[in-house]
């Protein structure tokens, strides 16, 4: 990663309580493999971007199979999901999942209870903000981790900002260390 993390954001305020930068790839894969139950919320834009794997889907996908993770998929992209052949990969509204994150007695996706890590890549930028701005102020047990290559201020943890090319290393790298742990 750089020298120095930067946020990318310099007048958005998003109250009190801000993301913490995630300094290094294996500061987020050790947050995954202490999670009990992870939820990856995979948004529309992630056939748009181009990763290591192929672009954020077949990522999300590597993520999924080195970890027992629950992939929710929003908008048109669970069809993408299922031609691929992945398994354990639901279809929500990104709305709707929102407010059943917050939702204490929601029993999960796969009704295994509650998830305890939440980790979103590949939203547009507003519906992100929004959805993990809702969860920073009603689901305060719930952590949450931007992977995105923006930093989202409503998240308990984001990459921040960092050049495409590096971001995408990054992104290799937790998936690597993923991995190797499962």
């Amino acid at each position: 990663m750089s020298a120095k993390l930067t946020t990318g954001q310099t007048a958005e305020i998003a109250g009190p309580k801000k993301a913490f930068l995630i300094p290094k790839p294996e500061v987020a894969a050790s947050m995954m493999n202490r999670a009990r139950r992870i939820l990856l919320v995979v948004g529309s834009e992630a056939i748009k971007v181009k990763t290591k794997d192929g672009d954020l889907i077949d990522t999300a996908i590597r993520m999924a199979s080195s970890k027992r993770i629950t992939i929710a998929a929003t908008g048109h992209i669970s069809g993408e999901f299922r031609r691929r052949g992945a398994v354990g990969v639901h279809g929500i509204s990104i709305m709707e999942l929102g407010d059943r994150l917050r939702d204490p007695s929601w029993s999960g996706l796969d009704n295994g209870g509650p998830y305890d890590l939440a980790v979103f890549m590949g939203l547009p930028y507003y519906l992100e903000w929004l959805v993990l701005s809702g969860l920073k102020n009603f689901a305060p047990s719930l952590r949450t981790i931007s992977l995105d290559n923006t930093y989202h201020p409503n998240a308990g943890w984001s990459l921040g900002y960092s050049p495409q090319e590096e971001w995408i290393e990054i992104l290799d790298r937790i998936v690597s260390n993923l991995e190797g742990a499962g």
